[in-house]
């Protein structure tokens, strides 16, 4: 018995990394789609392989959600389970409407949804969550902030020029800021499931010490890449088109600003919601333009999707976990 749900655990947590590709496919290729630097399945394919190499850059960020919110020796693969499958639950509802929330703060959320119904509060680590949490609200605010003063650079440097000449020039590095962005995605997001895998690997006694196998690695990242390469139109739609008119200075500007701050917080071992970052560097660019440029009722919308994500999912593990216990 042990080892089938060990086996349902692992495949549930690459099915949730194959839906966080296809769900954040967005968050490195919209802006490139919609000024039409890229052609769609281009850009997919070049942020699904970029995405499995910056799946192999790090293990810091697995590190921190494996251990970060609850003792590994605590956790049982009912409480894993529920986790996985209140973050799923939630993201193919924000993928089914279009709205472009975070699958780092549904799988938190659902962890500490499954934790608390399961164990109650007291098996929650408050520094370790504390930490995940803060990275997870400053990251975005951060990200307004680059995005802003990024363009705000950007607008002085090109102030006498052509806009002809200026999309022209920008459209070639616009392929390069994509480029990286699906990097630093990938850094960081894949991370996510192998801290939970290698959690219940720990928790059963199949590794003494947290330590990402390689296995884990590879299987995660081909995950993610595999979802990243069916593209997440819904989403992209959103991001690329919705929250502001884009031109490629546009794009190499919020793309520019999310990658450094994704790298920053995957090199720090901090989990961040790549999908946070990125809408809020759009908003921080297009609000250069002008505070009306930016589509505030959409911004709303995806605030409020980002304000419920935690609780919702929390919820919807906690659900699943009754379930799961009574079946179990």
């Amino acid at each position: 018995m042990e080892i089938s749900l060990l086996v349902i655990v692992v495949v549930v947590a690459l099915v949730f990394d194959y839906i966080n590709g296809f769900h954040d496919t967005a968050n490195a290729i919209a802006t490139s789609v919609s000024t039409r630097v890229l052609k769609p399945n281009v850009a997919i394919a070049m942020a699904a392989v970029l995405n499995f190499v910056g799946a192999l850059f790090s293990t810091k960020v697995a590190h921190t959600i494996g251990k970060g919110i609850v003792d590994p020796s605590l956790v049982t693969f009912q409480v894993v389970l529920a986790a996985l499958i209140g973050a799923i639950g939630w993201n193919l509802i924000t993928w089914y409407f279009g709205i472009p929330s975070s699958s780092s703060h549904a799988l938190i959320g659902g962890l500490v949804g499954a934790v608390v119904i399961s164990h109650g509060f007291g098996d929650l680590n408050p520094p370790g969550l504390i930490k995940i949490l803060t990275s997870l609200v400053i990251s975005p605010l951060i990200g307004f902030g680059v995005g802003f003063l990024v363009m705000t650079i950007l607008n002085r440097i090109v102030h006498d020029s052509r806009p002809s000449r200026v999309n022209r020039f920008f459209s070639v590095f616009q392929i390069l800021s994509a480029a990286v962005m699906a990097f630093s995605h990938g850094s960081n997001d894949a991370q996510k499931s192998m801290g939970i895998i290698t959690m219940v690997l720990v928790s059963a006694g199949f590794l003494q010490t947290f330590t990402v196998p390689t296995w884990v690695i590879i299987a995660c990242a081909s995950a993610m890449a595999l979802g990243t390469s069916l593209g997440g139109w819904r989403i992209i739609k959103t991001m690329g088109v919705k929250i502001i008119k884009l031109q490629p200075i546009h794009g190499f500007a919020a793309e520019t600003s999310s990658s450094l701050i994704i790298l920053s917080a995957t090199a720090l071992g901090a989990p961040v919601s790549t999908t946070h970052v990125i809408s809020s560097s759009i908003m921080g660019v297009g609000a250069t333009k002008r505070i009306k440029a930016v589509r505030w009722g959409v911004a709303y919308n995806i605030v409020v999707a980002w304000v419920l994500t935690l609780p919702l999912s929390g919820i919807l593990a906690a659900i699943a976990f009754l379930l799961i216990n009574s079946i179990w």
